[in-house]
């Protein structure tokens, strides 16, 4: 596909992914992921002609403008929306393939100085939710969802879904509705709730010999190990 193909559909798959854009007008004010895309097509059209001091250039412009920072040489796929935009940054040897939403805050970063692949790869159709720091040379697999403000460090197998610092996968299965953040689990939660039931069953139990404690006592620890590994996986 020619790159102004590519920006014309950068352009119309905005339409398909915020459903407050009612203008073209609302381009030019508000759309600030649009015009980093737009910007890197052009630059990254350079960097391949050899022309690397003029894609930087150009991208150092528009990171000024967008208060979006991608690497001219960075590989990224058709329909790919970055939402709201401000403080992303995407990392030289960064692969984003098609169909990929990122929103604002998001980090695709590298943990080495090394000249080789050192950015994260992400596979198609993938949510990174805000404020989310992939890391390292790691692959997020397709369809999968990072939550908010997750750090991955490793990588994510498809169709699954990371949150935590460091991240962890903690549900697997194709989310139907990538949008809905509010469905993630909470992970701290589940564990407090843990720890307040074993406390009560504890105390009930030095208070007297209850086989039927004792009992949910054991269920509740089959419970907690089920938990730590699938936090380790």
């Amino acid at each position: 596909m020619g790159i102004f193909k590519q920006i014309r559909e950068d352009f119309s798959n905005a339409y398909h992914n915020d459903p407050a854009l009612t203008s073209k007008l609302n381009f030019l004010f508000n759309y600030p992921g649009i015009w980093a895309i737009f910007w890197y097509r052009i630059s990254n059209k350079l960097h391949k002609l050899g022309l690397t001091r003029t894609a930087r250039v150009i991208m150092g412009f528009n990171q000024i403008w967008t208060n979006i920072d991608i690497h001219p040489a960075a590989t990224i796929g058709r329909r790919v929306f970055i939402d709201h935009g401000f403080g992303v940054v995407i990392g030289e040897t960064t692969i984003i393939e098609d169909d990929v939403l990122i929103y604002q805050g998001v980090t695709l970063g590298g943990v080495s100085l090394d000249m080789h692949k050192r950015h994260p790869t992400i596979k198609r159709h993938v949510v990174v939710g805000a404020g989310a720091k992939v890391l390292g040379n790691i692959t997020i697999g397709e369809n999968s969802k990072i939550g908010a403000n997750s750090v991955v460090v490793r990588d994510v197998p498809p169709n699954s879904t990371a949150i935590g610092i460091p991240a962890h996968t903690i549900e697997k299965g194709r989310c139907k509705d990538p949008f809905m953040h509010n469905k993630l689990p909470d992970i701290n939660k589940e564990m407090f709730e843990y720890l307040l039931k074993r406390v009560a069953i504890l105390e009930h139990i030095m208070m007297q010999d209850d086989k039927e404690i004792l009992e949910k006592d054991l269920k509740l620890e089959e419970i907690y190990n089920s938990f730590i590994q699938s936090m380790q996986n």
